[in-house]
């Protein structure tokens, strides 16, 4: 979807913001055992560590890896394109939650000794939610906000192309 660098740097901000606020609420109601308003601020507290984390993350190493990937599986010519969203969709997961799961484990849980157990608990954990949540509900939802946000991008490059005046 994105096009430009600067439209991959929005995407992926906005996308980095929802799935990982969303991980952190999940994340507290499982060490809490509760669902609360608590859970919505506690949240905003995480969310400063963890979506610098996030965003580099996926924006330096797994966006470009899920992408490459992604085309050796799918052929978007031949193919519906839309299974191309979906395969770097579940790759960027498949990356992006063990990653996450292990900055969470090593900032948030004191692990000690015991950081590959919880870090592989935290993944089971989480991993689950994270495929459901981003092909579900983050992903069509950021990629609507996405295309709201760039329609008049699309519309004057399509009203440039067609203009004859800008043929000559």
């Amino acid at each position: 979807m994105p096009k430009t660098k600067f439209q991959e740097v929005i995407f992926t901000i906005i996308m980095v913001f929802v799935m990982v606020y969303a991980m952190i609420c999940y994340n507290i109601v499982l060490n809490t055992g509760s669902m609360s308003y608590y859970v919505f601020t506690a949240a905003f507290h995480e969310l400063v560590i963890m979506a610098p984390i996030a965003f580099i993350l996926d924006f330096l190493l797994v966006g470009h890896m899920a992408k490459r990937t992604a085309f050796k599986i799918v052929n978007p010519e031949k193919e519906n394109p839309f299974h191309l969203v979906l395969a770097i969709s579940a790759i960027s997961v498949m990356w992006m939650c063990p990653l996450m799961s292990f900055a969470a484990v090593l900032l948030f849980k004191n692990a000690g000794a015991d950081i590959l157990p919880v870090w592989l608990q935290t993944v089971a954990m989480n991993f689950p939610m994270a495929f459901f949540w981003q092909m579900c509900y983050a992903g069509p939802f950021v990629r609507f906000v996405f295309r709201l946000m760039f329609r008049n991008e699309k519309k004057s490059a399509y009203a440039a192309s067609a203009d004859p005046a800008s043929q000559s």
